[in-house]
């Protein structure tokens, strides 16, 4: 009897633990998992320009399909070279209705909302737009988690909080000319009690970063307004051949920026390694319905790849998810103004929203 007792005993726990690992291979991979692999991300912002919109040829054009944005669209056409490591989203909407001007994106990219501040202005208290609340680098810090904000033409600027604009005797690097303009309303780091200070680099430092490898695990990049498809230069732009005015200037010369720039992170130490690239737009321009989509479009050795579109619906609270998910940190979100509801009438909270990693190759389950 003991015998037999003994041998149900072992039959049961062996019958548990192989359970167990049934269980475990068997499991479905985790959206946290998903993203939880990648390394270093570096986002590019840009500006004022949809993705789609109902109606294409209207000022300003959409990106997809626009001649005047050639790089982009290799990113996004399967079997072209360029999108081997891309994947992007069809249904990127704003952050949510009435979030505008461009400032307000910018912080809801640091802290999944905009308090309810509409304005442009530098940081300031006494236009309510400097906050102490949680935010995505303030929680970087406190886990010793290294991030650097690399702002074109910050070199010019007094002080990180102090927009600047004027003309220089050097060619600018991406579009050759000798005029410079730093925006902190693209600089989201600045409107934060504890980061205006802090990590803040002009984009020439990034080769030698990259070189050196001394990239932060998060960069944010902001070209400059010329190059990051805010305003056209006075002269037009000449590019592949064409030349470009007004918001086709606009289009072709933030395409110019990322043709030569994407090419020089992706050579690097820091991207080869499960790096991320994404290329991310402040708002929507003509409306913050579903007709009105921005472009959201990932380069990561794990991308699912080969131009992959996703149909699930993200916002800028999905980068923030996302980046919390990737380095593991625990958000408590601040609260959404009642009038900023999405495009699909609910709201972009971030604990509810979807994240990035349909744009990323799942991981496989434990033994398999």
């Amino acid at each position: 009897m003991k015998n037999y007792l003994w041998s149900s005993l072992i039959l049961l726990f062996f019958l548990i633990v192989v359970a167990g690992e049934m269980r475990v291979i068997g499991a479905p991979a985790t959206d946290a998992q998903t993203v939880q692999q990648i390394g270093s991300v570096f986002v590019i912002a840009l500006e004022n320009h949809n993705f789609t919109q109902p109606h294409p040829t209207k000022e300003p054009q959409q990106l997809r399909g626009n001649p005047a944005a050639p790089y982009i669209n290799s990113l996004i056409t399967p079997g072209n070279s360029n999108a081997a490591e891309v994947s992007y989203a069809m249904r990127y909407y704003n952050a949510g209705k009435g979030v505008h001007p461009s400032e307000c994106s910018y912080v809801w990219s640091e802290a999944g909302s905009d308090f309810n501040i509409h304005t442009d202005a530098d940081p300031n208290p006494v236009d309510n737009n400097v906050f102490n609340v949680p935010h995505l680098t303030r929680l970087m810090n406190a886990a010793h988690i290294l991030w650097k904000s690399y702002q074109e033409d910050f070199e010019f600027a007094r002080l990180p909080t102090s927009s600047v604009s004027g003309k220089t005797m050097i060619p600018n690097l991406y579009n050759h000319v000798a005029r410079y303009a730093y925006a902190v309303k693209h600089n989201p780091m600045a409107f934060f009690n504890d980061t205006r200070y802090q990590n803040m680099y002009s984009l020439t430092n990034l080769a030698q970063d990259l070189a050196n490898n001394m990239v932060g695990r998060y960069n944010w990049i902001t070209p400059n307004v010329w190059n990051d498809m805010h305003s056209a230069l006075s002269e037009g732009f000449d590019y592949h051949g064409a030349h470009y005015t007004k918001q086709q200037a606009e289009v072709a010369q933030g395409d110019n920026f990322l043709s030569i720039l994407i090419p020089q992170i992706m050579a690097s130490r820091a991207y080869k390694y499960n790096g991320a690239i994404i290329i991310w737009t402040d708002e929507t321009e003509g409306g913050d319905d579903t007709n009105y989509a921005l472009p959201e479009i990932v380069i990561s050795p794990l991308a699912k790849g080969n131009a992959y579109a996703s149909s699930k619906v993200m916002s800028h609270s999905s980068d923030l998810k996302t980046m919390l998910e990737i380095f593991d940190l625990t958000f408590t979100s601040n609260a959404v103004p009642a009038a900023e509801t999405n495009a699909l009438g609910g709201y972009n909270n971030v604990a509810t929203v979807n994240d990035l990693s349909d744009l990323f190759v799942r991981p496989s389950p434990q033994g398999e």
